[in-house]
């Protein structure tokens, strides 16, 4: 999305907030003079409640005092009906905001022991404290989310961790017999060295990543030619395209761009890697940069296998692989995709994915020509 649509976004959103916020200052003004009409208007009936009930008693004992004593007692009378009515209504209404206000510290104490699953039922007597209902369910759904993100994680780490260890572990066990020809062995060593490396490049992702995400990751962006950049990846990557037989598609027009060299050098060698990797014996791999409406627009191609339309929404998530056993052994750990697409972020741009199986890829990174 570029900054123009992101800028829209938040305009819409904040349009969308501030007229709900007007509509509940509406309604809680509305509620306000209802409620003041409702205490005048009862006060009245209490009124003329006192006022012909004695009125039928001094008619009954034929006896009228002094009409100053007649307003008075008037008045008492109406008064107390009205104290004994507020006090019945404060007791039942306090019951139901104390049962909200349990409500309210139940999930908080839930969530607070890891429970995400409540909600808070918001109703009439949320009152004044719809917001913060609101504001509470939000939250129990965000951190729920979190939470499960964070289960994902460690599995998917503790699985990839697992896999080449087992495989390093059962390869040297292999080893200790002395039985084996030297062929043998040395495929068990190259085995075991694979899966090290394995090892250490998931290590190495895995920091990497989480330096991008804490908002601590140095980004020092100045301007250099972006074309000059991706040729010079592509020059770097010739043995590995030569030695499959492709054939390179490379239309680089000239744009400079103002933007972290270093961390946009790590979205080229995934993405061009990638692309090395998945296309076929003979295949074409293209890279084409132009210039289009204050963005550099790179599009990465290649004419592989693909991906099915169910994975391509899923493709920048951490750990997630299209086909885990092509991934396997390839030795991806499906982390590339993820720091590229935090890279992009960084630069306030975006990165896509159009696939279409059994006809090829395409990412398209977007990048603001300037800050």
């Amino acid at each position: 999305m570029s900054r123009r649509a992101r800028g829209r976004a938040r305009s819409g959103s904040n349009s969308n907030n501030s007229n709900r916020t007007r509509k509940q200052t509406f309604s809680q003004r509305l509620r306000g003079f209802l409620f003041t009409c409702g205490i005048f208007g009862l006060i009245l009936f209490y009124w003329l409640v006192a006022f012909y009930a004695t009125d039928w008693f001094y008619s009954s004992l034929d006896k009228r005092p002094h009409e100053v004593f007649v307003q008075l007692i008037n008045s008492i009378g109406g008064m107390l009906l009205w104290g004994l009515t507020m006090t019945l209504l404060g007791k039942y209404f306090r019951s139901k905001q104390m049962d909200f206000f349990q409500a309210l510290i139940d999930a908080i104490r839930s969530m607070s022991r890891g429970d995400f699953n409540v909600s808070v039922e918001n109703n009439s007597h949320s009152g004044p404290f719809v917001e913060l209902v609101d504001s509470i369910n939000h939250m129990a759904v965000e951190l729920g989310q979190l939470e499960k993100m964070r289960q994902e994680f460690i599995s998917n780490v503790s699985h990839e961790i697992q896999s080449p260890l087992t495989s390093i572990s059962g390869f040297s066990r292999a080893l200790r017999n002395d039985r084996i020809t030297l062929e043998e062995r040395t495929h068990y060593l190259e085995i075991i060295e694979a899966e090290s490396n394995r090892l250490s490049k998931l290590s190495d992702n895995l920091l990497k990543l989480s330096s991008l995400e804490s908002q601590h990751h140095p980004f020092e962006p100045k301007s250099f030619r972006l074309d000059k950049q991706l040729r010079n990846h592509i020059l770097a990557c010739e043995p590995q395209w030569v030695d499959k037989a492709i054939e390179m598609d490379i239309d680089l027009a000239e744009v400079n761009v103002t933007a972290d060299e270093d961390l946009l050098n790590q979205v080229w060698t995934n993405l061009i890697h990638n692309a090395i990797k998945f296309a076929p014996q003979g295949g074409t791999i293209g890279v084409h940069l132009r210039r289009n409406e204050g963005e550099a627009i790179v599009r990465i191609s290649d004419n592989g296998i693909g991906v099915p339309d169910a994975d391509q929404a899923h493709i920048f998530e951490r750990f997630y692989k299209v086909d885990k056993s092509r991934n396997r052994t390839s030795g991806g750990s499906g982390l590339g995709l993820s720091i590229v697409k935090k890279i992009i972020e960084m630069h306030q741009g975006s990165v896509s994915v159009k696939s279409q199986q059994s006809v090829g890829t395409t990412f398209t990174v977007c990048v603001p020509l300037t800050e």
